[in-house]
């Protein structure tokens, strides 16, 4: 593998990594405490390029830090007892509010239906993080600067356009696979199913209220293959099924 695969490879590792989660510990520039750190909890969900978008008010103190220097970073990390000893991705860069507060606010409620309140409030607004470096811990011995080029999705632009029309498609007519995936590629008895979102790496479900990743395989780039593998994801689970029940 050459050096620059073996990066384009760890980036994948880092991204599908920060796909899996939807919380983090927003760190801002202060504007109060000049030269200080200032560090806050911050839900967001990532658009087609892989840059995290949160939603903030513009009386909050980081959203002000963000207006008076843009550099921020957003550590996404699982809550574990050992917090060391699990992975985490911090994502560096530049936070500037996203024109259109409408353009976004689908996705984003699709995967965090308890923000639909703060999204009403004429006081929030997205703000986009233009990843500009990341730092890996993978664990133990894992640690890898990764570049942003590495980090980012190839364009996705007609996966982008289907995203919609599958998960509609999913949720009129498939729900019974998607709790085949749960139960089986997540160990999870899942009776509400809905697919909230498919991209490059994979695709999330809500299962009974809780947000679950599923990773494909191999990465997808357009609707025709995104059906075949979730077609294939979903013989998988019913050859599991069988073995099962031999």
């Amino acid at each position: 593998m050459t050096p620059i695969d073996q990066g384009v490879a760890i980036g994948a590792e880092a991204r599908r990594f920060v796909r899996s989660y939807h919380n983090g510990s927003l760190c801002t520039l202060s504007k109060k405490l000049e030269g200080y750190p200032f560090a806050s909890v911050s839900p967001f969900v990532l658009d087609a390029a892989g840059n995290p978008v949160i939603l903030i008010s513009n009386l909050a103190e980081h959203t002000k830090n963000i207006d008076a220097d843009p550099r921020v970073s957003l550590l996404v990390y699982p809550c574990a007892d050992d917090a060391q000893a699990v992975g985490r991705v911090t994502l560096t860069g530049r936070a500037a509010r996203l024109p259109d507060k409408n353009g976004f606010g689908e996705r984003y409620l699709r995967y965090l239906p308890q923000a639909q309140d703060y999204f009403a409030a004429h006081d929030f607004y997205f703000y986009r993080i233009q990843v500009e470096n990341i730092r890996y811990i993978g664990g133990f011995g894992k640690i890898h600067w990764v570049r942003p080029e590495h980090y980012a999705p190839p364009p996705t632009a007609a996966l982008l356009e289907a995203e919609a029309g599958i998960l509609a498609h999913m949720n009129a007519d498939h729900r019974d696979n998607m709790r085949d995936y749960c139960r089986h590629l997540c160990a999870c008895e899942a009776v509400d199913v809905e697919m909230v979102g498919i991209d490059y790496d994979g695709f999330d479900l809500r299962a009974d209220g809780k947000l679950l990743r599923f990773d494909f395989p191999e990465t997808i780039t357009g609707p025709q293959e995104a059906r075949t593998a979730l077609v294939a994801m979903a013989r998988q689970c019913r050859e599991a099924q069988g073995q099962e029940t031999k």
